[in-house]
């Protein structure tokens, strides 16, 4: 009986942290959700050094607080999988831990020589608003569609990097013996990388007529260049919206894989049954 009442709490408490199909987990995710956001704000208003001096007790009791609540919600992730170091290992174990330990680094920088690493240490709290992520459906759906068109994106990144090669090579030959900054080889690809993607610093600049020829080409050539990698993500989330079938936010306990088929009785992942209310 106490086995049972064992599983019943821990599996009732990794639906409402791991799931969001019930109210107790909508509650949860919008209470955390104004957490992260707050944290977020308190890190930006730390950086202000006005703001910091007149309310720096303010500021740190709040973020005590906020991160006493992160580690409570870390330590519940962790003790409501079977598998706890497959969390822990996971992208979302990682930024919950780097999010979470700052704050406790503290503790072993106490020293005035040490205030700067302290600091610098106490920006890793920024992480916190890549969880915001786990709560914003659409984010799937596209990391998905990143993932099935990776191949054809690293196909063009490489294009891309052979043409600024080749690019940068005929601007070095055409404008290196005229001062107009193409001094090398790399440098005059750092150019075409920079002239490609529409940024233009205008730190370095063809003097030459063919030069000048040359470098309004690459230009009109970035606006169609910049537009291959959208249209190849938004194809993949028009597939994927085409195939869609009805899903829910249920969390498996065994290898927390979610957005299963509203039907479906054991994880499409690893098999393990999935737990039904």
């Amino acid at each position: 009986m106490e086995s049972q009442n064992k599983h019943t709490w821990k599996t009732k408490l990794h639906e409402i942290i791991y799931e969001a199909d019930t109210p107790a987990g909508k509650l949860f995710d919008v209470i955390l959700l104004i957490v992260i956001i707050a944290s977020i704000v308190l890190v930006m208003l730390e950086s202000v050094d006005s703001i910091d001096k007149n309310y720096h007790n303010i500021l740190i009791s709040s973020e005590w607080i906020i991160t006493i609540l992160f580690s409570l919600e870390y330590i519940a992730r962790v003790i409501t999988v079977k598998k706890p170091i497959k969390y822990i290992t996971s992208f979302y174990g990682i930024i919950d831990l780097l999010s979470t330990i700052p704050m406790y680094l503290s503790f072993f920088f106490v020293s005035s020589g040490s205030f700067v690493a302290f600091r610098a240490l106490r920006l890793l709290r920024v992480f916190r608003i890549l969880k915001l992520t786990r709560y914003i459906g659409a984010s799937t759906q596209f990391v998905r569609a990143l993932k099935t068109s990776r191949a054809k994106i690293a196909v063009f990144l490489s294009f891309v990097i052979i043409l600024c090669i080749i690019l940068g090579t005929v601007m070095y030959l055409v404008e290196s013996e005229k001062g107009s900054g193409f001094t090398s080889i790399p440098r005059s690809v750092y150019w075409a990388i920079v002239t490609l993607t529409t940024v233009g610093y205008g730190d370095i600049a063809p003097a030459t007529p063919l030069g000048q020829f040359i470098a309004s080409i690459i230009m009109i050539m970035g606006y169609g260049i910049i537009a291959v990698p959208t249209g190849i993500v938004s194809s993949e989330m028009t597939k994927a919206n085409r195939d869609n079938v009805p899903t829910n936010t249920q969390s498996c306990l065994n290898c927390l894989a979610s957005n299963h088929r509203d039907d479906s009785q054991f994880c499409h992942k690893c098999g393990h049954e999935l737990h039904h209310d």
